[in-house]
């Protein structure tokens, strides 16, 4: 049961990766939006149900015009302990 649990956490952890990297390339490719838009929808459909309670209590940082998602780094970071807690048993 722990085997499974940790290996649920680790694919929702993939997802996250793949959730920054779709973002990074919609943000940096003038027509990535358009190349990324099923894949996005996919990721954040999965991770924003999980985010969006952390980030009403954990607005985004603003820097500058620079955006600093803290839930995102919340949950990621979570995921990454509670992975790492159960492997340790």
């Amino acid at each position: 049961m722990i085997a499974l649990l940790a290996t649920v956490l680790l694919l929702f952890q993939l997802v996250l990766v793949a959730r920054v990297v779709v973002d990074w390339v919609g943000v940096l490719s003038p027509a990535g939006g358009a190349r990324t838009g099923g894949v996005r929808r996919v990721t954040h459909g999965l991770t924003e149900p999980v985010i969006a309670p952390v980030r009403r209590l954990l607005p985004p940082l603003r820097l500058g015009g620079l955006g600093v998602d803290l839930a995102f780094t919340v949950v990621f970071l979570a995921v990454v302990v509670l992975r790492s807690v159960l492997l340790a048993y």
